[in-house]
């Protein structure tokens, strides 16, 4: 059971809440290889995890229209806290890109799933 943390504001403590209520997948809980489809307000994303916080992600015309390498940092609620190493439905997915200086962050998640693939659908990732 979450306890409020006492130096947290009272919106932020429900932030988490609701994170947990909401579900989500904590990145250290996943092995290499799984993939990923993760629907935001506005794009359907795949990611295959490659471990550690490691991606390779596609699904957004501008930024990863084709499978791109990044770094995923975790979710925010919109501002500047983040969950770290943590996909959360209602929160936004934020993530480093290689052509980018500033993070990626996507609109608000909608559904996270892991889909069962084959080996060769993997590959085909990749």
């Amino acid at each position: 059971m979450f306890t409020p943390h006492p130096n947290l504001s009272d919106e932020v403590n429900r932030n988490i809440v609701g994170s947990e209520i909401e579900g989500g997948v904590f990145l250290e809980g996943l092995p290499p290889d799984t993939v990923l489809q993760i629907r935001t307000q506005h794009h359907s994303y795949t990611a295959l995890l490659l471990g550690d916080s490691l991606a390779l992600i596609s699904g957004h015309p501008q930024y990863c229209p084709q499978p791109v390498q990044v770094s995923i940092a975790g979710s925010t609620w919109g501002g500047s806290m983040l969950k770290v190493r943590f996909i959360g439905r209602g929160m936004r997915l934020e993530f480093r890109h290689p052509a980018y200086s500033a993070p990626i962050v996507t609109s608000p998640i909608q559904e996270i799933r892991e889909p069962i693939v084959s080996q060769s659908q993997i590959t085909a990732l990749a």
